[in-house]
């Protein structure tokens, strides 16, 4: 057991634990005691507190032996938790709280074992329990404190409880009664085409269109406008996206070589004849993934792109201004309001509105990632599973803690279905971490807040590592979509070499993760839910197609034609073989 994962805990958290069977008294007791023994100042109050909890515990009649409760357990975990009864627990409490000496144990406290202090102590500045009571009871876990960051530790982890970390966010988009939902959708529009995609509105968007109404019209792209920091920042970011990707494209050319006398092998390439692009809205405005999956896509030079995106949600089917600026600004006029996963059906099948593309990528709900998965088996090709976000950092001690717990948020408020994890060999970081987020959260409204503290609760937190080369073996493991390394300069090289599992790597500081989201020019729509282990980021080469060519002349025949007749017949194909012979006779 590491002490660091349970910094941040009152009594009533830890008695929350110790319920919900995550550890038990013993467990805490024994981490606590290996932690104070390794600080002076810790060891002088332990000692006098278990002094006074000694001729506490002999009056009141506690069994012989070694009672090294100290007050780390003693004030809510009290009596169930140590096989005692509470009542018992609280006379030993009330017998310390009035002999320790206040100012050591403030010190104690700053040592980090917050646990320490009581949550009716008004020398710690910690308000009374919620029920008014002593703060005895192990059951009122209503008043518990809990830290921001769950705290784990890779080392101590089962196999089963590293796999349920990595295995985020795909349970919601496989679930069977969803994926009837979305099936039932996109027969609908498969058999009724733009009347379903209005009555998906309808019904789920609250906005009742006509088909004719489903396209913006010209007037509607030529008409919308955004502010001028906004426009400045949409061209500021369609630039370095568009120096990025024709980068790619400089390196995708075609190419040919020989590889036996008289045998040339290589690759034609060229764009997809057509895609579709999925543009979420509904609790925000995303012109950002508009230019990240546009830009792409008109510097590869698909010719037909259509773009759909969901109204504005107050109910008027206005599109979001934003994403028609920047739709205007490259040239796609194909624009669609839709439902989502009726949209992505109607990019699928085609409409007597919406054209019919090859390809459909965009991030979305787990509605949309659903239909996208859905739609594969009608031919239609999609990128990969874009889920909910999430965000990795890895950082040591040289690392400023203000910033990480900023970098942290920077994705964690996202949703409550966000994933953040801090990975780390410092306690002493996380520590500091810890206080910034409550600091910085303090600052967010509040659901931008519960967002963040499920994000790096529930469904991430602080994984302590031993050392970089184990943060790596967590980062490769849980492949997170975007990874930011904030570390020693003099070891930023040897860890980048060893990870190999993320959309996107952000090196240091400075590189923080919203100037990849809106301006720096690498990919922003990027691999979630694990799936950084087999694909990337949507760019150019998404929207770009390899075909083979190859040239051989008589005398590379007569060389290969004795393996075209040995496989031939090998695998029973005599028509393979009959082709090579009608060459040599002729």
């Amino acid at each position: 057991m590491r002490f660091e994962e349970y910094v941040g805990y009152d009594g009533l958290g830890l008695a929350a634990l110790v319920r919900a069977g995550e550890v038990t008294a013993d467990e805490l007791l024994g981490v606590a005691l290996a932690r104070v023994a390794a600080t002076d100042e810790a060891v002088a109050a332990v000692v006098h507190v278990q002094e006074v909890v000694a001729r506490n515990a002999t009056a009141g009649g506690l069994p012989d032996g070694p009672f090294t409760g100290v007050p780390f357990l003693l004030k809510d975990l009290g009596g169930e938790a140590m096989d005692f009864p509470t009542s018992m627990g609280s006379r030993l409490y009330d017998g310390y709280r009035y002999e320790y000496d206040s100012e050591l144990f403030v010190r104690l406290r700053a040592t980090g074992l917050g646990t320490f202090a009581r949550a009716t102590s008004p020398e710690f500045g910690i308000g009374a329990t919620t029920d008014g009571g002593s703060g005895a009871g192990v059951g009122r876990v209503a008043s518990a404190v809990m830290p921001v960051m769950r705290r784990m530790t890779w080392a101590r982890m089962s196999e089963a409880e590293r796999t349920a970390l990595c295995e985020r966010g795909l349970t919601a988009i496989f679930d069977a009664d969803l994926k009837v939902a979305i099936g039932r959708i996109i027969d609908d529009v498969r058999a009724n085409g733009d009347e379903a995609v209005c009555r998906a509105l309808r019904n789920f968007d609250k906005v009742t269109l006509e088909p004719h109404q489903l396209k913006a019209t010209a007037d509607e792209l030529a008409a919308a406008t955004v502010g001028a920091d906004v426009d400045a920042a949409i061209d500021d970011a369609i630039e370095h996206l568009r120096a990025f990707n024709e980068q790619l494209i400089a390196r995708a050319d075609d190419w040919s070589f020989e590889s036996e006398p008289g045998l040339t092998v290589g690759e034609k390439i060229t764009p997809i004849t057509s895609a579709g692009l999925f543009v979420p809205s509904g609790k925000a405005s995303y012109p950002s993934v508009a230019y990240q999956l546009a830009v792409p896509a008109t510097v590869a030079g698909v010719p037909t792109l259509a773009l759909v995106v969901p109204p504005m949600p107050d109910g008027s089917g206005r599109i979001d201004p934003a994403v028609l600026v920047v739709c205007r600004k490259l040239g796609i006029s194909e624009v669609f309001r839709v439902n989502g996963p009726a949209g992505v059906a109607a990019l699928g099948f085609g409409t007597e509105t919406i054209p019919k593309v090859r390809k459909i990528v965009g991030p979305g709900s787990p509605p949309v990632a659903c239909a996208q998965v859905e739609m594969q088996r009608y031919g239609v090709a999609t990128m990969m599973i874009l889920a909910p976000t999430e965000s990795m950092v890895i950082a040591d001690d040289s690392a400023d803690p203000r910033l990480v717990a900023a970098d942290l948020l920077n994705e964690a408020e996202h949703g409550t279905d966000s994933a953040v994890v801090l990975v780390t060999p410092s306690a002493t970081l996380a520590a500091a971490v810890e206080l910034e987020l409550e600091s910085q959260l303090a600052l967010l409204p509040a659901t931008r807040a519960e967002a963040a503290r499920a994000a790096l609760g529930i469904n991430g937190g602080c994984m302590f590592v031993d050392d970089l080369g184990e943060a790596a073996e967590v980062a490769n493991r849980w492949a997170p979509e975007h990874l930011q390394v904030a570390v020693a300069a003099d070891v930023e090289a040897e860890l980048l070499d060893q990870l190999c599992n993320a959309g996107e790597i952000l090196i240091g500081q400075h590189t923080l993760f919203s100037a990849g989201n809106f301006v720096i020019g690498c990919p922003a729509s990027l691999p979630t839910g694990g799936f950084a282990h087999v694909s990337s980021g949507i760019t150019a080469d998404t929207f770009l197609k390899r075909t083979a060519v190859a040239r051989a002349d008589a005398v590379a025949l007569q060389r290969m034609t004795p393996t075209i007749l040995a496989m031939s017949a090998h695998e029973g194909f005599p028509a393979h073989a009959n082709a090579a012979h009608q060459r040599v006779i002729s």
